[in-house]
């Protein structure tokens, strides 16, 4: 069975200092392709180059929906203590429909032991506003994929897989399909994104959808390969209004 993405979900603009399309360019192609929705996912302020002072708090300025795409006002946010902590003041993670969580090895500094990354990761999955554990397939990062997996899916987190993963991060790979695999075998449901530096690359996810179709990755439990899934993922966590929807 083919899989079918209908949402981009971890987009970037110039925004972010590191990537070259405005928010219209990558609408623009998302449109084009016939998406669904689009998450606008620039990173949170401790990336060099992020995004200026008000610049989440004043995303209200892009409307929710353009040409029929659902857009997403969201941010990459960085974890960057083993307590959990993201660099986004909460006045304005509270603006925001989307919010990915993801470790970076120039903000967080490495960790003493894999018990570290596991507990950060438990942290994070109780809080409420995290929608996406992003690209975690690091071997410096690596976590107890058993003990925490199973939390974020109790607790609506959907754990990414990432195609730029598989152009950039190669050495994620082998890990990356590990955590696929025990989401399959705990029923925790996933998110595949692109992770889109540039207009180019939205809408592109052929590489994670083949490592997907190499495990036999079931196809009911991608958030973003069904539209009326992916609506009902936004209305049971009250992520926007129904009328936009």
């Amino acid at each position: 069975m083919k899989m079918n993405i209908i949402a981009d979900t971890h987009c970037h603009t110039i925004a972010s200092g590191h990537a070259y399309s405005t928010i219209e360019e990558l609408i623009r192609v998302a449109v084009q392709k016939n998406l669904y929705a689009i998450a606008i996912t620039d990173h949170g302020r401790l990336m060099p180059g992020s995004p200026a002072k008000w610049y989440f708090k004043n995303l209200h300025a892009i409307p929710h929906k353009v040409n029929n795409v659902l857009i997403l006002r969201g941010i990459e946010a960085n974890v960057y203590d083993y307590d959990g902590k993201l660099d986004i003041d909460p006045e304005e993670i509270n603006e925001l429909d989307w919010v990915i969580a993801s470790m970076h090895k120039h903000i967080l500094p490495p960790p003493k032991s894999q018990d570290q990354c596991t507990e950060a990761w438990l942290k994070i999955a109780k809080n409420p506003k995290v929608n996406v554990i992003a690209h975690s397939g690091s071997q410096l990062y690596k976590y107890d994929y058993e003990k925490v997996i199973p939390e974020f899916g109790a607790n609506g987190k959907l754990v990414e897989i990432n195609n730029a993963t598989f152009n950039i991060r190669r050495d994620f790979i082998k890990n990356c399909k590990t955590i696929a695999q025990v989401c399959m075998k705990h029923y925790v449901p996933i998110v595949v994104n692109s992770d889109a530096h540039s207009s180019f690359q939205v809408g592109e996810h052929s590489n994670a959808l083949a490592m997907l179709k190499e495990i036999n990755f079931p196809d009911e439990l991608i958030i973003n390969a069904n539209v009326n899934r992916f609506k009902n993922y936004l209305k049971k966590y009250n992520l926007i209004g129904d009328e936009i929807i």
